[in-house]
């Protein structure tokens, strides 16, 4: 008997189901250890992380719902929705190495599928935009980052390597090693690719800002060519060091 017919025999596939369920694990941890530097240990990280043990119950129900146990499976995912406060239907497919930090508010919709190595923070919800049965949810890619309170709503594709800011809206496909911020969304593409899991949430580009800082300096100096000088009170000038200037605000 072949290497190939030993692992498909009858007998032997639970067993190599259930390796795969505790590699799948083991994989995980290691995501916690190295993508939050408040883990100290495996102990702590295998006790106390919540979004850990959502996306474990979630490997359980999610092969019972393959094998079509669905009622089960669903009453398994609310269990865990009550002990966790993270949603994820049995159905939605979660690649190896996910780690959702925090994890409170997390909804994750049936038909969700998830690359290897993404993040998740807390409150961030990839739901559906239809009523009809089928693909409805979005199609992550690896190693993607969605910050806090993001939204990622309908079958679109979020590319590997992107990253989604806090409380974005996303409602159309994103290229791969993309930042998306705004609501809706706004894609910018990185001008240096990378696949390195980037966490940091301060380097966000802030695109509607810029563009208006950029048109006032624009009418400033348009000003200044016609009178001499720019208008001080006809209107709000671009920020100087961060601060806006202009005519006093109401308050």
């Amino acid at each position: 008997m072949t290497t190939e017919t030993l692992s498909s025999h009858p007998l032997v596939r639970p067993f190599k189901s259930v390796a795969n369920y505790f590699s799948k694990i083991r994989r995980d941890i290691v995501s916690v250890i190295e993508r939050d530097p408040a883990a100290r240990s495996w102990l702590e990280v295998i006790l106390v992380y919540s979004g850990l043990h959502a996306i474990w119950t979630h490997r359980i129900t999610h092969w019972l719902w393959q094998r079509n146990v669905r009622f089960l499976a669903r009453w398994l995912s609310q269990v865990a929705r009550w002990l966790t406060g993270i949603e994820i239907h049995p159905g939605a497919t979660i690649g190896p190495g996910f780690f959702i930090d925090h994890g409170m508010g997390v909804v994750i919709g049936e038909t969700a599928e998830i690359g290897a190595d993404v993040t998740l923070y807390h409150g961030v919800t990839l739901g559906g935009t239809s009523f009809h049965k089928g693909k409805r949810h979005p199609t992550v890619g690896d190693r993607v980052v969605i910050g806090a309170g993001a939204k990622v709503l309908g079958a679109i594709e979020i590319g590997a390597d992107s990253r989604v800011g806090a409380n974005a809206v996303v409602v159309k496909s994103v290229p791969e090693n993309s930042v998306v911020v705004g609501v809706p969304g706004q894609i910018v593409r990185r001008s240096q690719p990378t696949q390195a899991i980037d966490l940091n949430h301060t380097s966000l580009p802030d695109i509607l800002g810029v563009t208006l800082k950029e048109l006032l300096q624009r009418v400033d100096e348009l000003e200044s060519r016609v009178d001499g000088h720019a208008d001080d009170h006809g209107h709000i000038h671009a920020p100087q060091d961060e601060a806006w200037v202009g005519a006093d605000f109401s308050i």
